[in-house]
């Protein structure tokens, strides 16, 4: 029998203030680094002189990370000059990658914070870190580009929402496919009748788990690791005894730490929904989760198939489903009139007119960024937009975890955008937010 759910963020779950460094440590670094640099010196509203090189630093750099470090090594405007990673394995190909020695190589995010000569940062830390990184980093006067989803509950986004905007910092969150010139076109198509009224979106995303490292989430503790900080890598998240099968890429197969692909590629897919609708600024107001499949043993518990039902004020259905069908995976609009679909680099459509109809004048032309690492650093120069801002990418993470909270509880839900609420149900609120392990805080 599957064994029963518990509930993913219980009821004391809170979101208060991140921990200090140890006082002798933080007088060193409030003594070598200000926390944050003069207007004077940064350029106008805390932005990086236009003509200087943007100093970035990479917190988080194994996966995704790793590949963040590369695209940003490629833009001659950028510095990088720092890495922070817990594992040093990590910290160590990063520091070579970049050309950086023992100095610029930290194990705690906040030394990395404390360094006056860092503009921005790079945050690719697992979901469970990313708030508490991202509001650290707003509040030291830091840029950002951060991994989706942009937080781990719905609190979470919202509080580096705030963060971002107290602080004046620019955000671009990962969610790259807004870059991506054929999703582009597909969503103005959308956003331009080309397919008629539209009617229901539907998301394929994989089904299972692309496990890495031969883990099967059966494996016993085990000590932990020289190279590895364990203590630091759970952070907010409760104490639990070590195995590598719990860490780096297969966190995301435990719910405590994400709800697998309902967060991982729902990411990316739910918001390329959202932007195609001209839903960037909502959420939907009804969620139900059907067909939903775990293991019922060992550390892997997270959703592994699914079918996730969303309606929104305006009647639009959005449906995403797991499935081993590679050809599904993407985000297809239907219409009235026609149907079209895309994925990265791949657009199709019910009518080669619809592919090969042109814009007119006064018709919806949507925000062109032809590379997302590029667009955040012209972001962080001129203080101007990016293809992922803070608010947008909050809104489509929350559609993700409004799936992940219906999957949880098993029973349709409905939820107000506006309050960021579940209706008179006490159960659902509860999971807005995850709990915090002492001493972290938001």
């Amino acid at each position: 029998m599957p064994r029963p759910r518990p509930a993913r963020f219980p009821p004391q779950a809170r979101i208060a203030l991140m921990p200090p460094l140890p006082a002798s440590r933080r007088r060193f670094l409030q003594s070598a680094f200000p926390l944050i640099l003069p207007a004077a010196v940064l350029g106008r509203a805390g932005a990086v002189a236009p003509n200087s090189r943007v100093r970035l630093a990479c917190i988080g750099v194994g996966g995704q990370g790793a590949s963040n470090l590369r695209a940003f090594l490629a833009d001659e405007r950028v510095q990088v000059v720092a890495v922070c990673d817990v594992d040093a394995r990590h910290r160590e190909r990063a520091a070579a990658l970049a050309g950086l020695g023992a100095k610029d190589c930290h194990n705690d995010f906040r030394e990395v914070l404390a360094r006056a000569d860092v503009d921005a940062v790079m945050n690719a830390t697992p979901d469970h870190w990313h708030a508490c990184v991202a509001v650290a980093a707003a509040r030291a006067g830091k840029d950002l580009y951060s991994e989706k989803p942009l937080g781990g509950s719905i609190a979470e986004g919202r509080a580096i929402c705030r963060a971002v905007e107290e602080n004046r910092r620019v955000l671009q969150c990962g969610t790259w496919r807004r870059s991506g010139m054929k999703v582009r076109m597909a969503c103005e198509r959308v956003r331009n009748g080309f397919i008629g009224d539209l009617k229901t979106i539907e998301i394929g995303v994989p089904a299972a788990f692309a496990v890495r490292g031969g883990f099967t989430g059966m494996e016993p503790p085990e000590a932990v690791p020289p190279h590895f900080d364990y203590e630091m890598w759970l952070g907010p998240a409760a104490a639990k005894p070590y195995t590598a099968a719990r860490c780096h890429f297969n966190f995301r197969w435990i719910d405590e730490y994400a709800p697998g692909y309902i967060t991982d590629w729902g990411a990316h897919f739910l918001d390329v929904a959202q932007w195609g609708a001209g839903m960037d600024d909502t959420t939907p107001v009804e969620v139900e989760a059907h067909e939903v499949k775990r293991r019922a043993q060992g550390l892997y518990d997270a959703p592994e198939q699914f079918r996730i039902e969303y309606r929104y004020a305006s009647g639009v259905r959005v449906v995403m489903a797991s499935t081993d069908d590679k050809a599904r995976w993407g985000t297809r609009f239907a219409g009235s009139q026609g149907w079209i679909f895309t994925e990265s680099e791949v657009l199709k459509a019910s009518s080669d007119d619809i592919l090969r109809a042109k814009l007119k004048d006064g018709d919806i032309r949507l925000f062109e960024s032809r590379h997302h690492h590029r667009n955040f650093m012209d972001a962080v120069l001129t203080r101007g937009p990016t293809a992922a801002p803070a608010g947008v990418a909050q809104r489509a993470a929350t559609t993700c975890q409004l799936g992940a909270i219906a999957a949880a509880l098993g029973r349709p839900l409905k939820f107000d955008p506006v309050t960021e609420r579940f209706e008179g149900d006490a159960a659902a609120n509860a999971l807005l937010a995850r709990p915090m392990r002492e001493p972290w805080r938001l």
